[in-house]
């Protein structure tokens, strides 16, 4: 794969999609395979999450966030991407994305530059279908958390996407169900679940440019 510059944005623009296939390495175990119709027989609810890639010291990254404990939230305490529910206000998915951005991490929507959406994902423990999307904004941004929907932001580079493994790492946590689950680490961070099945898609992606 060419060196990541500064065109980037451009092949991810275009690049090709796995899907299934990408989410597949990192899903786990006791996930069910369901199709489109399955899914939609089961009323979900919309969703959109936001992959948002910055410069910062000539490299790019994208932030995560550790969510706030929360005993109404099945995914509390977890890592995520910022994102969240579909407003009745929301125009599409993208401006879904665009405002949850807004809302949990301070990076105001005009500043958000949708690049694409990925393959979007249906997460079973919610009942959510979430449509994800690839943006960008401005150098360095400052980050400003919603402390209702995030403890911490972690800023991830993108060459560590690069190292992900296709054999993913098995490991048990507090929040799997006591089962073990492919995961993701990174400066004692532990990525699983539908965050670490998007970032999957996202690396292979990156991989094919």
């Amino acid at each position: 794969m060419e060196s990541l510059g500064k065109d980037l944005l451009r092949k991810i623009k275009n690049a090709s999609l796995w899907g299934d296939k990408a989410h597949a390495i990192y899903s786990p175990p006791y996930r069910p395979v369901l199709s489109y119709e399955e899914i939609l027989a089961k009323q979900p609810r919309f969703a959109a999450v936001n992959i948002l890639l910055y410069l910062k010291d000539n490299q790019w990254y994208f932030p995560l966030m550790l969510r706030t404990e929360n005993e109404n939230d099945r995914h509390s305490g977890q890592i995520s991407l910022p994102g969240g529910s579909q407003d009745p206000t929301d125009i599409d998915f993208a401006h879904t994305a665009k405002r949850e951005t807004a809302e949990e991490i301070g990076i105001e929507e005009h500043y958000v530059k949708i690049i694409r959406e990925i393959s979007p994902i249906y997460i079973p423990p919610s009942n959510f279908y979430v449509h994800s999307f690839i943006s960008f904004t401005k150098k360095n941004p400052s980050f400003t958390l919603q402390a209702s929907e995030a403890l911490e932001l972690i800023e991830f580079p993108v060459s560590t996407i690069l190292q992900m493994e296709e054999t993913p790492k098995l490991m048990t946590l507090p929040t799997s169900r006591g089962v073990e689950v492919p995961t993701i680490e990174f400066n004692g961070y532990k990525v699983w679940g539908a965050t670490a099945m998007i970032l999957s898609e996202f690396r292979q992606l990156l991989k094919n440019l």
